[in-house]
């Protein structure tokens, strides 16, 4: 138990699946909890008030098979601070690929940090299939285990924890391309464009 920083570690914070997997945790969590958009750019700040803390949750997407670069600057940031010796960090991490344990990367990354900064590594949910399970049947599932992850923490008997949607691959090949085809006439980009790197725009990095 104790108080708890929820550090929303997506490029696209506000308007992410990992702003919507922090809400569904804080539903479930009985403590004390704040969060933090690392787009907000104030991690010099907020890395000074981690002694109000008990607990760390790094909500985020895998990116390349590790963490966005926007979380890895508030990670450097978390290395220049005076840490607090209780502090102990758990990581929710969501990925597109229908296996979870494409995830498995990201966490040794944190493991290793952890370790090197003399900070204690507690739970961890690895989602698979994470960019739409949220609006899909079986959203029940997900919820499940972000309730199990929350319980974890609370309790300190932390475990790993994983999810994903009941498809064979070749049903989720099938079901995400209707769901990037959709997701893309909604924001007017053609399947043409999705196929190529048009879809990243002029001004994107």
């Amino acid at each position: 138990m104790g108080r708890l920083l929820i550090i929303n570690g997506s490029p696209r914070a506000p308007r992410s699946n990992s702003r919507r997997y922090a809400a569904l945790f804080r539903r479930y969590w009985k403590e004390p909890v704040d969060e933090y958009l690392v787009t907000d750019c104030q991690h010099t700040l907020i890395c000074a008030q981690l002694s109000r803390y008990d607990h760390l949750l790094l909500v985020f997407p895998l990116y390349a098979d590790a963490l966005p670069a926007a979380l890895l600057r508030f990670l450097q940031e978390m290395e220049r601070a005076l840490l607090p010796a209780n502090l102990r960090v758990h990581t929710l991490v969501n990925c597109g690929f229908l296996e979870p344990e494409q995830n498995h990367t990201a966490l040794a990354i944190l493991q290793y940090f952890c370790a090197k900064n003399s900070m204690k590594y507690g739970s961890s949910l690895c989602i698979g299939s994470g960019e739409a399970i949220l609006d899909t049947p079986f959203s029940f599932l997900v919820r499940h285990k972000i309730k199990k992850l929350a319980s974890s923490i609370h309790t300190g008997h932390y475990d790993a924890f994983s999810v994903t949607m009941p498809l064979t691959k070749k049903m989720f090949i099938r079901a995400s391309t209707r769901y990037w085809l959709s997701y893309g006439s909604k924001n007017h980009i053609s399947e043409v464009q999705m196929r190529t790197m048009q879809v990243e725009g002029d001004n994107e990095a």
